[in-house]
């Protein structure tokens, strides 16, 4: 899922580079978005192995 984040960032900076503002700026909302869930999930998976040691 982190890949995918890096790659519509990726998109949105050469988006942005060649002056398509629309584009980049969905695209790195995109990213926000993808790499958000992926950090929520990244917590969720941490707390389960700490429950599953103990």
């Amino acid at each position: 899922m982190l890949y995918y984040a890096v790659i519509f960032l990726i998109i949105a900076l050469v988006a942005g580079a060649l002056g398509f503002g629309g584009i980049a700026g969905a695209s790195a909302g995109i990213a926000q978005i993808i790499f958000y869930v992926f950090l929520a999930l990244l917590v969720v998976s941490l707390i389960a192995s700490i429950i599953r040691r103990a």
